[in-house]
């Protein structure tokens, strides 16, 4: 997995963008590295990246900009990188569709175990033997396509799901009319990931429900389960 991974590092200080670059390179990632918003567009127009580092705090765009912008042409797994270490800000992050988020400073060994999770949530669709899950997810008025990752209306719009927004959402289709806690979750989507910041399920699901509910103030698709968790409410037809 390593090998084809092609791993783009935005930050504006030198020391980190060399520092990391020679972490991921030992893993055998592929590196490419951006100062700013402006190279790092350029970077994503020339060619292929499977995931972006992506520091909070830069000059002229800053992170939280820059991960909106992508996550509304993209589905590119998004790592923040910040340096408050403040709840508000990963959770900003998070509702700006960041898949994970890493507070410096960091050890190379927890950077590479986070990029490692990231990329096999966003690649496990295509790691399961077909005749062992359904290719595609129907409920309400959507379709959820389990190889290509996609999401799309029955109007044929597709909407763009980020990598934590797609895993939270296979997990709830799979298990419909199920009530599910914000522990069993974060188990399903993150795994060994998971940690005790439970919020992060909350700020993904309020992105979810703005995306597929014609009324995201009053949820009818997924809705709350005071003191227990989430359902998925509609039935759900599996092909």
């Amino acid at each position: 997995m390593n090998a084809a991974a092609h791993i783009l590092v935005v930050d504006d200080h030198r020391e980190i963008r060399d520092l990391v670059s020679r972490a991921l390179s030992k893993e055998g990632f592929r590196v490419s590295v951006a100062a700013d918003g402006r190279t790092m567009r350029k970077i994503l127009a020339d060619g292929r990246i499977d995931l972006i580092l992506l520091d909070l705090m830069l000059p002229g765009e800053d992170g939280l900009a820059l991960c909106r912008a992508v996550r509304s042409e993209s589905n590119i797994p998004i790592i923040m990188l910040t340096a408050k270490g403040e709840e508000v800000d990963r959770v900003i992050g998070l509702e700006m569709g960041a898949d994970d988020y890493l507070s410096k400073p960091f050890g190379s060994r927890e950077l590479i175990a986070r990029i490692k999770a990231v990329l096999r949530r966003s690649r496990a669709a295509g790691g399961a033997p077909p005749s062992k899950r359904p290719k595609r997810y129907r409920f309400d008025r959507w379709s959820l396509n389990v190889e290509a990752r996609t999401l799309v209306r029955s109007d044929g719009v597709v909407v763009p799901l980020s990598t934590g927004e797609f895993d939270l959402l296979m997990a709830m289709v799979a298990r419909p009319q199920r009530v599910l806690t914000r522990e069993q979750l974060l188990d399903l989507t993150r795994g060994r990931a998971a940690t005790a910041f439970d919020r992060s399920i909350d700020t993904q699901i309020s992105r979810l429900r703005k995306k597929i509910e014609q009324d995201p103030a009053d949820p009818q698709i997924i809705k709350t389960v005071w003191g227990g968790g989430y359902v998925l409410t509609p039935p759900v037809s599996e092909e």
